[in-house]
């Protein structure tokens, strides 16, 4: 079976112990980031307010699957934000820090929640497995 048939199916959606681990790494990573947060000395609001603002990516399932899976992926992979509080750690800024934290807190959550970065041929299918109502069937087989 060749990978994009694989993913078609939806086995390579990390199951079992693979995706417990990649869940669990979500919830150290939230909690993580709750941490870089509380020492940001930034407001709780402000994680409050930015909280949900890499969701805001879906909006470009409008112009398509394929648009919107690559904008999601982008706001929800760790790069962007790692980099911003590598910055803090040259720069000094709290503010950095605050939103590479609340970016990070966001991706843990989703990640502990099961909701993993999409494949641009099925908005609906992460590499943690299927999201939505298909996520509640049975994986088809093939």
């Amino acid at each position: 079976m060749t990978p994009a048939a694989a993913v078609t199916h939806g086995e390579a959606a990390a199951l079992g112990l693979p995706g417990l681990l990649l869940r669990a790494e979500g919830a150290v990573l939230a909690a993580s980031a709750l941490w870089a947060f509380a020492h940001s000395g930034l407001p709780w609001w402000v994680a409050a307010a930015l909280l949900l603002v890499p969701d805001l990516a879906a909006l470009a399932l409008l112009a398509g699957p394929r648009a919107g899976a690559v904008a999601y992926d982008a706001t929800h992979t760790t790069v962007l934000p790692g980099v911003l509080v590598l910055a803090w750690s040259v720069t000094g800024s709290g503010v950095v820090l605050g939103l590479g934290a609340v970016w990070l807190l966001h991706i843990g959550t989703d990640r502990a929640l099961g909701f993993g970065l999409r494949y641009p041929h099925d908005p609906d299918l992460t590499h943690l497995g299927r999201v939505g109502r298909a996520g509640r069937r049975a994986p088809a087989r093939g």
